[in-house]
């Protein structure tokens, strides 16, 4: 991962040490160069997807299907049961979604996208915790906040899904080292949370029970939400007296997968979260990410989410999920939205997020959020420290809600919402924006507020509407009402993944169908009941799609099985099956999986057309048929390795050689040439395992760069028959580091 030096002259770290009657006194400055990560913008886990398969499918069936794609599991949700899988050499992400969306055993089919953290940290120095007191004045309100609910109950548990908290003393052996060298990993207690209370976790990157913080991002976002406090040393935390669960998803280098994120996020509903704090997230949506979602919130869990920090009019994934998640951006000091912090139609609120850009309060340091945390390469060694970013806002929103849980004001998402959407500091047009969502969250004003001043406004949807697929529909909000006489906003949900605002909006459905479409009008203090009407979209018919599955090899007479169950039609219409297999033989409309022998050796094209009535599709696999008396083989495996003696660095290759069974032939004469750093031939047979290894000429003092490539030229063995076109490879490389 391509890493950013902060380069400068003097970096001070200031320590808060408690002095007579709790006044703050600075230590001696210390002086250090930080180096931080870069993220990537987007991507997906390489050669990864995520499956979804039906449930009850047989597991033999699921088997088959990857069998046939060239698929394994790599791992298996023990909560939603869905399959992270390693694609086949050769095949794109893309193509292989592609391929088991259409399976008609596959409940959804998409790539294991990349989520990571929101933080931009800076120089690390001490300064008062502005975000947190003076609402006039960039923080949120907590000294009256706190005199209402000092600090939370601990029965309330906080899941901080994150890259881990620095919450034990605890050494582990770690495969870190050269050739996967275990190495002794040491993790220290943050002394700024020896205080806080701890329920059990789980660290899903290294799977087991200890989700220490190896990056530091997850401590400093703990530090908000419940950094020991009046405990006379250090900094303070929102709801100090409640319960942290640390659940590990994110690496050392603030990165993580969604199928990790979506595990998670299971983990800590199962184990009694009330309140979900996700400072992560991704530019791309994906259902395995909003099926977690979706199961935690309707438990009863509030999920609080960073909104991005790209300077976008969108908001980052999962806060996107604006059903499941209280998604908040981030505010300055002056109360200004942060020019990093996204917005957009998802967005709920703001919190302080932090500028270390500037210095607004004018008290010598940057207006970054300051906790206690460690360096990301020393895990038992913690200064304070200023991040800023949505990371920061959002633990500001989770700390209120767990106040809000713990006074009872407040006992589920939806009052959680309520009380926060309507108390937060309204910043921008009046009411609702996409810049600060219902305004900055204002704690003080959550914890005295009592329902009942306000009456919720009524929506209706109208309907049921009729239409048809790629034409426009226009709906009709019209009859929504506010007791109070408040100006109503209008936020649709379609049905289709889409949604729209105004009064009578129009939308295209791309798709026949019965659609659920969801009204919510909003006063601007708070959101009405959604209600639901329909849309009925006549459908037009599309071709279906044939797969004809892979391509196979075989000997005369011996009976081949052809699978077209990944063949699909847009509308699900009932599909009929032709296959033609190359040979002249009659046709077959048996169904979608058929047999076929063939009588003599040759290439055939097998041709499936699959028809829904009106329209049809076909599609072509490739069988190569030999006789029984020949026997075939190829190249399995080119694996290759530096060796390095002295002054003189060298490559070998040992070349596999298997049968049409993929079982090893021994006594092969294999022959190649080197080229790159060397250009010699060289030529070997094959042992009982099918191997043979080949070694490059030496070459003296090698520099980093230099490339050795080995080329299969020739395979030749008595009464044997070499095929190159069923080689998994020809060639292969190596790069001295």
């Amino acid at each position: 991962m391509r890493k950013i030096r902060i380069m400068a002259t003097l970096l001070m770290a200031l320590m808060l040490i408690a002095g007579p009657g709790g006044n703050p006194v600075l230590a001696q400055p210390q002086f250090e160069v930080k180096e931080f990560s870069a993220h990537p913008a987007t991507g997906h886990a390489p050669g990864e997807i995520i499956v979804q398969f039906r449930p009850g499918l047989n597991a033999n069936i699921m088997a088959r299907i990857n069998r046939a794609h060239g698929a394994s599991v790599l791992a298996t949700s023990r909560f939603s049961g869905a399959k992270r899988l390693k694609i086949a050499a050769g095949k794109t992400v893309a193509e292989m979604v592609a391929i088991y969306r259409r399976n008609p055993n596959v409940l959804y089919a998409e790539p294991n996208f990349l989520a990571h953290t929101f933080e931009v940290p800076n120089d690390q120095l001490y300064s008062y915790q502005w975000h947190l007191d003076n609402v006039e004045y960039g923080g949120i309100g907590m000294e009256e906040a706190w005199a209402i609910e000092p600090g939370g109950d601990p029965g309330v548990i906080v899941a901080v899904i994150d890259t881990g908290v620095a919450y034990e003393d605890y050494a582990e052996y770690l495969p870190i080292g050269p050739k996967g060298r275990k190495v002794l990993v040491e993790y220290a207690h943050a002394p700024d949370l020896t205080e806080t209370a701890f329920v059990p976790g789980y660290d899903f990157i290294n799977n087991d029970d200890h989700p220490n913080d190896d990056y530091g991002h997850g401590t400093h976002v703990t530090g908000t939400i419940a950094q020991s406090t009046n405990n006379d040393i250090g900094v303070a935390g929102i709801a100090y007296n409640t319960s942290i669960m640390p659940v590990k998803v994110l690496d050392q280098n603030g990165s993580g997968t969604y199928f990790d994120v979506a595990d998670g996020i299971y983990f800590a509903a199962e184990q009694g979260a009330k309140v979900i704090n996700l400072s992560l997230g991704g530019p791309s949506p994906a259902e395995t990410l909003e099926l977690a979602l979706a199961a935690a919130h309707n438990s009863g869990v509030t999920i609080v989410c960073s909104s991005g920090n790209d300077g976008l009019t969108a908001v980052s994934y999962p806060a996107a999920y604006d059903d499941y998640c209280i998604a908040v951006g981030a505010t300055r000091y002056d109360e200004e939205v942060a020019p990093y912090s996204n917005r957009g139609a998802a967005l709920d609120l703001t919190a302080p997020g932090g500028d270390t850009t500037v210095d607004q309060n004018g008290d010598g340091y940057v207006d970054g959020v300051l906790q206690q945390t460690h360096n990301g390469s020393d895990y038992t060694s913690f200064s304070y420290y200023f991040y800023q970013g949505t990371s920061m806002a959002a633990p500001h929103v989770t700390g209120v809600a767990a106040l809000l849980i713990s006074n009872g004001i407040a006992d589920d998402p939806a009052s959680v919402r309520e009380v926060l959407q309507a108390t937060a500091e309204d910043h921008g047009v009046v009411g609702w924006d996409p810049d600060y969502g219902w305004g900055i969250v204002d704690a003080a004003a959550a914890l005295a507020y009592a329902s009942g001043g306000n009456t919720p406004p009524v929506a209706v949807a109208g309907g049921p509407y009729t239409g048809t697929e790629n034409e426009s529909v226009t709906f009709d909000g019209h009859l929504s009402s506010d007791a109070d006489g408040d100006t109503l906003t209008y936020a649709w949900d379609f049905g289709d993944e889409t949604s729209g605002s105004g009064v009578a909006p129009e939308h295209t459905y791309t798709r026949g169908g019965l659609y659920n479409v969801t009204l919510t009008v909003s006063d601007g203090k708070i959101a009405s009941e959604p209600v639901t009407t329909t849309a009925d979209i006549a459908e037009t018919n599309d071709p279906p799609v044939a797969e004809a599955g892979l391509d196979q090899t075989a000997q005369v007479d011996e009976v081949l099985f052809f699978d077209g169950n990944g063949s699909s039609d847009e509308e699900g219409d009932a599909l009929t099956y032709t296959w033609d297999f190359g040979d002249g033989s009659p046709t077959d409309n048996s169904g979608a999986l058929v047999s076929h022998a063939y009588s003599a050796a040759g290439t055939y094209t097998v041709t499936l057309i699959v028809d829904d009535g009106e329209l049809s599709h076909k599609d072509t696999a490739t069988v190569r048929v030999t006789d029984a008396s020949v026997q075939m083989m190829h190249v399995a495996a080119i694996d290759m390795a530096l060796r390095m003696v002295g002054v003189n660095t060298s490559a070998q290759a040992i070349i596999t050689i298997v049968d049409s069974n993929n079982a090893p032939v021994a006594g092969v004469s294999v022959s190649g040439q080197w080229s790159g750093a060397t250009s010699d031939l060289d030529t070997g047979t094959t042992d009982l395992n099918g191997q043979v290894l080949l070694l490059s000429n030496n070459v003296k003092r090698a520099k980093s760069g230099t490339s050795f490539t080995f080329t299969v030229t020739g395979v030749e063995l008595a009464d044997w028959t070499y095929d190159a076109e069923l080689n998994v490879v020809n060639s292969n490389s190596i790069t001295v580091p």
